[in-house]
């Protein structure tokens, strides 16, 4: 099975790394950044098919980004991540687009289910926009 490339967004060094270490060791290819601005950077270069994006960053923080994305119209199933009694927050990056999101910490086998379901469902939007557009269809 085809592991997404992932994109690790995330202001905390400790986190970032032992996380990336965690999720290459299973098999995944991870890019990170440290900030919501170098997030945007490197989804304009391609290729992600699931990011993993803090809430709570200084600058631009994972709300912030993630409207940034809708405007620029980026497609990526974002997982976000959020810290004891942020679940409005959290909620509000679904609004916006988000695919899921997990409270820190969280284990790595759960981060990984969360990954592969999004991932999925990357796909099978995928799919039906192909679809649609064979069919001469355009949906926003």
């Amino acid at each position: 099975m085809q592991r997404p490339k992932i994109l690790l967004v995330d202001d905390e060094v400790e986190f970032i790394e032992t996380t990336k270490r965690l999720l290459e060791h299973r098999g995944y290819d991870v890019t990170t950044a440290n900030s919501g601005d170098s997030a945007i950077k490197a989804l304009g270069q391609g290729g992600y098919g699931v990011m993993v994006l803090d809430l709570k960053m200084p600058g631009m923080d994972g709300i912030s980004t993630l409207k940034e994305i809708n405007k620029l119209q980026l497609r990526i199933q974002t997982l976000v991540l959020t810290g004891h009694g942020a679940i409005h927050t959290a909620m509000e990056a679904k609004k916006l687009g988000a695919y899921d999101y997990l409270t820190k910490p969280c284990e790595i086998d759960e981060l990984i289910e969360k990954l592969e379901a999004a991932k999925k469902e990357g796909e099978s939007d995928n799919k039906k926009k192909s679809l649609l557009g064979a069919l001469g269809i355009r949906k926003k």
